[in-house]
């Protein structure tokens, strides 16, 4: 029979975090691409006579795309659908003058089309090269973005006695890689497992962009409530027995949110009281409210996959960069 989680405290020690299980292979399939960017190795002296990066002319950025081509769209725009950059990022690079258009610095709100020629400074993509991704198994009791109701942020926990002993990423951790960390899809605080902090727009577009494909997998314990956590008829133990089939139906197609239906779930028994969901979008609490419309109560949420990215075995608490070979 299985154990029924309840929920500790938070925030929480390692001990103290709910044991989780995957019965089944959690190996992801290929789903979306990623657009992270690492840092190179250090390049070999330059040749005498050659000039540096910062003098050389700016390279291409893209082909022109003869697609809509009279439709003018903002600059910043265009380089983030082009996935050079986000939009934030590309105003910076013009602000600073890293952007040609037809061979002219771009000026910021500028309107653009198709056919015109964008060129970006070898600077951007330098600077681009220093940003980082990490990859933080986020305990309970810590929100994903800014400290909020006397909550701490999970990004307090990227610092160096956390880094993962068995992170095999080339890369010293400097203070500057805390700056500007944004999560890219974020956990509730009574949520634990993968969390993605970034300082690269580009996987931050990939990952919770309007047009994301990347799958979220996670491992959900219910109770069957009916009638509320708090009212009667709740079963604890075995819910999945219990559990109608037609509303197991309906939590992978046929739910809405804020009235808009909700894109396709895969939804399973992974034992008797937890469920796996794979989801490829992320509405505000968007399992648990499912849930509850199904009758059934959250008690432990845990997310163990992005793409093709995993939790594996990453400490609670702990964290590691996105490999230069990972892929979301």
């Amino acid at each position: 029979m299985s154990k029924t989680l309840s929920l500790p405290k938070r925030p929480q020690s390692a001990a103290d975090q709910p044991k989780w299980e995957a019965t089944r292979s959690s190996r992801p399939a290929p789903s979306g691409q990623s657009t992270a960017r690492q840092a190179q190795p250090p390049r070999s002296p330059r040749p005498q006579g050659q000039m540096p990066a910062a003098a050389r002319p700016p390279r291409p950025a893209a082909r022109p795309d003869s697609r809509d081509a009279s439709e003018p769209v903002r600059l910043n725009k265009r380089l983030s659908d082009l996935g050079l950059c986000s939009r934030r990022e590309g105003d910076e690079w013009i602000e600073r003058g890293w952007v040609l258009v037809n061979g002219r610095v771009a000026q910021m709100g500028q309107q653009v089309t198709a056919l015109d020629q964008i060129e970006v400074a070898p600077q951007a993509t330098a600077q681009q090269g220093a940003r980082v991704t990490i990859l933080l198994h986020k305990p309970i009791g810590y929100v994903s973005g800014l400290p909020e109701d006397g909550h701490q942020s999970a990004a307090v926990l990227v610092q160096p006695r956390t880094r993962w002993k068995e992170d095999r990423v080339p890369r010293r951790f400097e203070a500057g890689h805390t700056r500007g960390l944004a999560p890219a899809g974020r956990l509730d605080i009574d949520s634990t497992g993968l969390l993605i902090l970034t300082q690269d727009g580009r996987v931050a577009k990939a990952l919770i962009g309007e047009d994301s494909e990347v799958e979220k997998e996670y491992l959900v314990r219910v109770h069957w409530a009916p009638n509320g956590p708090k009212g009667v008829g709740v079963v604890m133990q075995d819910p999945q027995a219990v559990f109608p089939p037609e509303r197991l139906a309906l939590l992978r197609h046929g739910l809405s949110l804020d009235g808009q239906p909700l894109r396709p779930a895969q939804v399973e028994w992974q034992n008797p009281d937890q469920l796996r969901f794979v989801l490829k979008e992320g509405k505000k609490r968007q399992i648990r409210r499912m849930c509850e419309q199904v009758g059934l109560h959250v008690v432990g949420l845990k997310r163990i996959r992005i793409g093709r990215v995993v939790l594996g075995n990453l400490p609670l608490g702990e964290w590691r960069f996105l490999g230069e070979n990972e892929r979301f």
